[in-house]
């Protein structure tokens, strides 16, 4: 091969082709270095009939510098890329530059240095000094990660170094992970457990594309029975992955997993230092990694010996990626699976619709698992009516609410109170003038975060402290927090119960694996009486002596216009339900409410998950909503209104008169100001069997827009801000 055409990762270039020097030998998926003017390009080489590209003459080729010591990307791999591309309408480098999710991976093994606390503690310590001595307690990592993880500068840690009180270390960036071992601790199951774990066995061993939904109630023991199919496919030498929506999850199921299997797994997420990333890019593209757990990214990293996907909590909308590459990482591990020709398995106690639909026709094998495990029992579920049974004045906890919980403390049990909204409150307002706290950037509310003593933007992460007047009228002492947040329901749990030990849980106070970990060691330790929290809480945990779950707000995810709100609600109400009476001990559930008539309150009421999915499925059957049809949104943004409105009126202007695709819009989007940018939107809705991507790109290809306007297309979109 003299001649290799390249992706590379800039979508203004697109494809280039270069000449292979003698005695260098690349093959497609090599990763590539080759010159660009002045400057290096990173690429990968890919089959030049599978990209097109303009024709340029051998002797105007200029030649490959470098073929980087990694494995080429598989086959099955770059098939998936391609795939991931046209489906979600990306551009290909993009998705490509998934699959390198380590660029400080791509070069050979070595060392690096660390550092971590000596233990010296002198006698005097500057303030910065002393708190990065509290913050870097069990840390080791660089000094720029230190500095980050203590909030202080480099230099304050490099003077650190110098007075002895942090110490190099040296790190070998390619150490092996210790193996797990398939048979370390092997559970009793239940007799569904067995069934069901004998049948992911076989589907491993048969090593055949095979999806399955696993549709286990909260507390069936789901994770066990698929840990069957993990240890086969570890006996087997091949690699598998497990998916977890949120990196919340990962400390109880790295617990779980090291329990099962006597190490940890391998992790990919976000929250990585580099060193930890870089080793962990490796073992998986060399094969050494046995187990990944990681976040939707972990997807398209470059297994060269998959044998098993694990979609777990797979209804979650976490896996729907809303920036950059909007792709479904629940749906493109099927895909994967598919081209890689190993069995996919779906695990949830509140199944997707789309997912349940798919079970219906044939093309996911469902296996159920009816009851708890241990002959633990559903939790009792019942209404509670603040239409009657309103709380007491500038309170939200309803009586009957606030008495369950003193009867749990009373008994030493656990409750747990839900409700999706961070922060102390939704709005803050002047009581003189009536002046809204707004984010000027996002036409969105700031929201008080007591705690901290900010107002906040949840969306751009603006952030101001709340001033002592009013900086519209400037009155003094005159500004009202409006509606409740999780941490004015844990301020009223303070006064109602101020014997309690409580613990608040959210993105804001658990945004680390350690913190995590702490907290759950709490739980289980009884050190905690009351838990207060957002969806975080939602799923994953077992804790046995928590017997009382309170919903504050039901209906809070009703509104704002989601078209998938009935579902998001049933799941994320029934999800938080499934934690009480996990052990021995009967749970109760009080769903506070003001629509008890609502169909997605009485289904959870009546625990009737069937007669809601009937429901849901009939009312999108008749919208043509999927997944009996198809929804696409177009995005516009820019810097300046009048261009983005244009741009969308020019879009609009153009839509296609087809019989299989519905135009909505454009109109400014609910968040019609995010980030700084103005935001109008489209929405579409075609027939199931419309080629839809066709469709988009021959109506937008040929649009040209000013520099400073983005087009954004989002398929299968879940979010409609």
């Amino acid at each position: 091969m003299n001649r290799v055409r390249l992706l590379v990762f800039n979508a203004a270039l697109g494809v280039l082709d270069y000449r292979v020097p003698e005695g260098m030998t690349v093959e497609p998926g090599s990763v590539v270095v080759g010159p660009l003017g002045p400057r290096q390009v990173l690429g990968i080489v890919w089959e030049p009939e599978r990209l097109t590209a303009q024709e340029v003459p051998e002797a105007k080729l200029r030649p490959l510098l470098e073929v980087l010591p990694v494995p080429p990307l598989p086959a099955r791999l770059r098939r998936l890329i391609e795939w991931t591309a046209d489906y979600y309408c990306a551009q290909l480098s993009s998705v490509a530059r998934m699959a390198l999710g380590s660029s400080a991976a791509l070069r050979g093994g070595g060392t690096t240095t660390e550092y971590r606390l000596t233990g010296e503690e002198p006698a005097r310590l500057t303030p910065q000094r002393a708190a990065a001595l509290d913050a870097l307690q069990g840390e080791q990592a660089s000094i720029r990660e230190l500095a980050e993880l203590a909030s202080v500068s480099e230099g304050v840690l490099r003077g650190m170094v110098g007075a002895g009180l942090l110490e190099p270390v040296t790190v070998d960036l390619d150490r092996p992970y210790p193996p797990a071992r398939p048979d370390f601790d092997q559970p009793k199951l239940s007799e569904g457990q067995r069934k069901a774990a004998d049948t992911f066995v076989d589907a491993v061993k048969a090593r055949k594309f095979a999806p399955f939904l696993l549709d286990g109630v909260t507390g069936s023991g789901k994770t066990e029975t698929y840990f069957e199919a993990v240890a086969e496919a570890i006996r087997e030498g091949r690699q598998i992955l497990v998916l977890l929506p949120e990196i919340a999850l990962t400390e109880n199921f790295l617990r779980r997993f090291e329990q099962r299997f006597g190490v940890s797994p391998v992790q990919w997420h976000s929250s990585l230092k580099a060193s930890e990333r870089r080793r962990a890019w490796r073992a998986i593209a060399f094969g050494d990694a046995q187990v990944v757990v990681g976040a939707r990214s972990a997807l398209f990293l470059p297994y060269p010996k998959l044998g098993l996907i694990v979609v777990d909590e797979a209804h979650e909308v976490s896996f729907k990626q809303d920036d950059g590459v909007r792709y479904n990482a629940r749906d493109v591990a099927v895909i994967r699976a598919k081209f890689e020709q190993i069995p996919v398995i779906l695990a949830s106690a509140t199944p997707a619709l789309e997912s349940m639909q798919l079970a219906e026709a044939g093309v996911y094998r469902k296996i159920e698992l009816p009851d708890r495990f241990g002959g633990a029992t559903l939790p009792q579920i019942n209404i509670l009516d603040l239409r009657h049974e309103p709380p007491e004045r500038g309170r939200w906890l309803a009586p009957r609410l606030v008495d369950e919980m003193k009867e749990r403390l009373a008994r030493g049990e656990q409750s747990l109170l839900f409700l999706n909204r961070r922060g102390y409150a939704p709005l803050t307002l002047c009581r003189n003038c009536g002046y809204r706290f707004q984010c000027p950037n996002c036409t969105a509310w700031l929201v008080e975060h007591r705690f901290s003593q900010r107002l906040a933007c949840h969306h751009c992460g603006h952030e101001t402290p709340v001033p002592e007047a009013c900086p519209d009228c400037g009155t003094a002492d005159c500004l009202v927090a409006c509606g409740p947040g999780v941490e004015r329901i844990a301020d009223e749990v303070a006064e109602i119960l101020p014997e309690a030990r409580t613990a608040l849980v959210t993105s804001d106070t658990m945004n680390n694996p350690e913190a995590i970990a702490e907290f759950v060691a709490m739980a289980e330790g009884r050190a905690i009486d009351v838990i207060i929290g957002t969806q975080l809480v939602t799923k994953g945990y077992h804790f046995p002596e928590l017997t009382l779950v309170g919903v504050v707000d039901a209906d809070l995810g009703l509104e704002g216009g989601d078209l998938r709100a009935a579902e998001r609600t049933y799941q994320q109400v029934a999800q938080v339900a499934g934690r009480a009476g996990r052990g021995e001990k009967p749970g109760e559930v009080l769903i506070q409410t003001r629509h008890p008539e609502a169909s997605v309150i009485a289904a959870l009421a009546a625990g009737d998950r069937d007669a809601f999915y009937a429901a849901e499925t009939e009312a999108r059957r008749d919208a043509g909503a999927p997944p009996f049809g198809r929804w696409a949104a177009i995005i516009v943004s820019s810097e300046d209104l009048s261009e983005a409105q244009s741009a969308a009126r020019a879009i609009g202007g153009t839509a296609p008169d087809h019989p299989d695709m519905l135009v909505l819009g454009p109109a400014p989007a609910p968040l019609s100001l995010l980030r700084g940018r103005h935001r109008f939107r489209l929405l579409i809705n075609a027939r199931r069997s419309a080629e839809l991507q066709r469709y988009l790109r021959e109506w937008l290809d040929p649009l040209e827009f000013p520099r400073g306007v983005r087009v954004h297309i989002d398929i299968d979109p879940y979010s409609f801000v």
